[in-house]
């Protein structure tokens, strides 16, 4: 669903995305992660179709971002880290606009069913500028999972939710997964990504490190026994790659 064939993003000097390739399947949930400024934001706003690459190929569903932009945006969620809404836009027409930018017909029972699902029916009429940073999040997701697109990128998806908002994101995206969408996942919150995630993409420096299944990972980098925890791994891998 989503493939990256040598990808490379730079702003004047400074290389962000240094030539890197990777897939993320049907029905898998990859966890990008490294340490700041390693290339992960980047990477999602790339593919979502924010910034353009320097060079290189992103495909979303068989759809080149550059070269059928909007094709490859009707199969794709994006959901940043401090999502902007429209401030003087209710939930409610969040929803509405959604539905008609990606025209979705009878949007509405879902949509319904999302402001359960995400607590949202009490802000139901509340615009955007009245809402906290956790509410907003909730409803850019609310919006994502009304898409229902091929794939899905969420960056630092649990910031500012409550417990139970944690809950429902976390459900919600193993049931895009059973659905067969592919999910990227970058998050700082490995525990997250060791719960939630199928695969691991790792990125320092603008470079893949690793990329395979969440088991591969340690059994590879942490010992045929594969015990050691994800943040254990993670580690590892930076130190590894400090000391070459």
């Amino acid at each position: 669903m989503i493939q990256v064939s040598e990808f490379r993003k730079t702003y004047g000097r400074t290389v962000a995305v240094d030539g890197i390739r990777f897939e993320v399947g049907a029905g898998q949930v990859v966890g990008l992660i490294g340490p700041n400024g390693a290339g992960k934001t980047t990477t999602m706003r790339a593919l979502a179709g924010i910034i353009p690459p320097t060079a290189g190929r992103l495909v979303v569903d068989g759809h080149d971002v550059v070269r059928e932009p909007l094709a490859a945006k009707r199969q794709l969620a994006f959901v940043p880290d401090d999502p902007a809404l429209f401030e003087a836009l209710t939930v409610w027409e969040h929803l509405e606009f959604t539905a008609a930018a990606y025209r979705i017909r009878d949007f509405e029972p879902p949509a319904c069913r999302l402001l359960q699902q995400f607590e949202l029916e009490a802000k139901r009429n509340a615009i955007g500028q009245e809402l906290s940073r956790g509410m907003r999040q909730k409803v850019a997701m609310a919006c994502a999972f009304l898409q229902s697109p091929a794939a899905m990128l969420f960056d630092e998806p649990l910031t500012g939710l409550d417990p139970a908002g944690i809950r429902t994101i976390k459900r919600m995206i193993r049931e895009q997964a059973e659905r067969g969408v592919a999910v990227m996942v970058s998050s700082h919150l490995l525990p997250l990504v060791e719960d939630l995630c199928t695969h691991l993409l790792l990125l320092h420096h603008g470079r893949v490190r690793f990329s395979g299944t969440v088991a591969e990972a340690r059994q590879t980098l942490a010992g045929a026994t594969g015990q050691a925890s994800l943040e254990d791994v993670f580690f590892q891998i930076m130190r590894d790659q400090d000391a070459t």
